[in-house]
């Protein structure tokens, strides 16, 4: 049996061993042994603090002895090597491909390249302050592109975590910690949002062909890394200049190869949920 988990403690169950419909559980481990899940799929909001409640969900799972894939880039922050650690104890699997750029392999890409060392990375990750950005070089102010992302379903109600920089963050933090095998804490990747550009200046920067972007800089620095998000302005036909709307952009610095880049192009609605089917295929082995 496969379940889903969208922050289900509390919510109704219906088991195909009891039969009964609107069982209501105490926790995620009474769930997952009444519904006898061979496989969790996380999607609970970010917590930034502290990645909760996901990081007790994919705990949970994999102590139950179910694969754990999730979409959400809090546990892979606060609790990555003891989740893997506990993956492999158990046999199971810990996917995360929907974390980072939607569905596009790059967890899943890396392990590809054995002993390539990777040195650092930069990229724009967050498609939310792209939008804006955008708006914002065509004269809207910054409530009113705001606004339009939030009415095209790019931006949350509360668009705190993309304005100020923790989505860019967090996803740093991520490819840092499991790619470049750093443990790093939030607090210690220089975080800019931007929320005090003006129009004028975002304007003006797209007009002088150096357009601003929320860009996230990653570099290797002796055991540790040096990482920033912050807003910068980049040139117009530079592979970063050109990126706009919902499209996202990395390029990975590594010994073998100096430079290896990944553009995502706009992607539709079903590229997250791609990304965790993906990780589906991958757990079972296919």
């Amino acid at each position: 049996m496969i379940c889903v988990d969208m922050n289900c403690v509390e919510r109704t169950l219906l088991s195909a061993k009891t039969g009964k419909s609107d069982q209501k559980l105490a926790t995620v481990q009474a769930w997952l042994a009444a519904a006898q899940a061979d496989i969790l799929f996380e999607a609970t909001s970010l917590n930034v603090q502290t990645g909760q409640p996901a990081v007790d969900h994919i705990r949970a799972a994999l102590h139950h002895g179910a694969h754990a894939i999730t979409a959400n880039k809090g546990p892979i922050v606060h609790a990555y090597r003891e989740l893997r650690d506990l993956a492999v104890a158990q046999g199971k699997r810990f996917l995360f491909e929907s974390t980072v750029m939607d569905g596009v392999p790059i967890f899943s890409f890396f392990p590809q390249l054995p002993l390539i060392h990777l040195q650092g990375f930069h990229g724009i990750l967050n498609s939310t302050t792209n939008v804006i950005l955008s708006e914002m070089e065509n004269g809207l102010s910054f409530d009113e592109s705001l606004k339009k992302a939030q009415e095209l379903g790019v931006a949350e109600t509360d668009a705190t975590h993309d304005i100020d920089g923790w989505d860019a963050a967090v996803k740093t933090a991520a490819l840092i910690t499991v790619l470049m095998d750093i443990p790093v804490r939030l607090e210690d990747i220089h975080r800019e949002g931007i929320r005090e550009l003006t129009t004028n200046a975002v304007r003006n920067g797209r007009r002088d062909g150096w357009p601003f972007k929320l860009v996230c800089r990653t570099q290797r620095v002796g055991d540790g890394v040096k990482a920033s998000v912050m807003p910068e302005k980049v040139l117009s036909s530079s592979p970063m200049g050109r990126i706009s709307g919902t499209s996202s952009y990395i390029y990975f610095e590594t010994d073998i190869f100096p430079g290896l880049a990944i553009t995502e192009e706009n992607p539709g609605l079903f590229a997250t949920a791609y990304g965790m089917l993906a990780d589906f295929v991958r757990a079972m082995g296919r």
